[in-house]
């Protein structure tokens, strides 16, 4: 598949254009112009990358790439190790942030939803980005907590006394932690997202909806690898989708 084929079809397909973002979405690196084999991930990290050209790839899809509003301009150190290791690749590099959190079926938000069963009925918070759904029955918040730890692999932080039970549930993955007030006006019962900041302790006690940090990787996992097969099904490229721990 052509480079230039490949960044048009993703730019419309995760409509880029609509995104006042942090980062610049789409081709970030420029690389061969031939691509048969994309690697995704959820950042492009130097290990992610060195897996991915150990496979072969032509092209890496991430969530997390590089050249973040406010970042250091030059080229030096963790910076130029990893643009060195793509250029004298030929490697290109992707990279789509909130467009990926935001589409309605391979986003990160629509495939965690799907993993723990919830059918999203609305969208609240910045660019509507945070999703609600109805739970088929109510639960309690230990049962809540279980569910999600059993589903992402890892055990969440869990803010809130347990008492109330739970049938609305609010999400966003990543470092949405800010959205936590966004939540609670839409009526949510509990807020899942990624990272936890010290005012939702606090926000958590006093409004009566619990609060459940489960790792910004662990819930951002998703959207990258679904797009991957979407292209693999799509163009018949081959794709591996590698996930490098992080606890965070």
């Amino acid at each position: 598949m052509d480079r230039i084929e490949l960044e048009l079809y993703l730019n419309n397909l995760l409509a880029t254009v609509r995104f006042k973002d942090y980062c610049p979405n789409g081709l970030q690196v420029e690389g061969r112009h031939r691509i048969q084999k994309i690697a995704t991930g959820v950042s492009a990290s130097l290990a992610f990358l060195e897996e991915a050209l150990a496979w072969g790839a032509d092209a890496v899809l991430v969530h997390h790439g590089y050249f973040w509003r406010n970042e250091a301009a030059p080229i030096t150190g963790r910076k130029y190790r990893r643009l060195k290791l793509l250029l004298a690749n030929d490697l290109n590099l992707f990279a789509f942030h909130l467009p990926l959190d935001d589409h309605p079926e391979l986003g990160n938000n629509a495939q965690l939803g799907a993993r723990m069963g919830w059918i999203g009925d609305a969208r609240f918070g910045e660019n509507d980005l945070g999703w609600l759904a109805t739970l088929p029955m109510p639960v309690t918040l230990e049962h809540f907590a279980a569910q999600v730890g059993q589903t992402l692999g890892r055990t969440p932080l869990v803010l809130g006394d347990g008492v109330r039970e739970l049938r609305r549930v609010a999400w966003c993955t990543g470092g949405a932690q800010g959205y936590f007030d966004a939540a609670i006006a839409a009526g949510a019962d509990v807020y899942l997202t990624g990272e936890v900041s010290e005012p939702n302790t606090h926000a958590a006690m006093e409004s009566g909806v619990a609060f459940l940090a489960a790792g910004h990787h662990a819930t951002e996992r998703y959207g990258i690898k679904a797009l991957g097969e979407h292209l693999s099904a799509t163009f018949g490229l081959e794709h591996l989708f590698i996930d490098i721990p992080n606890p965070v």
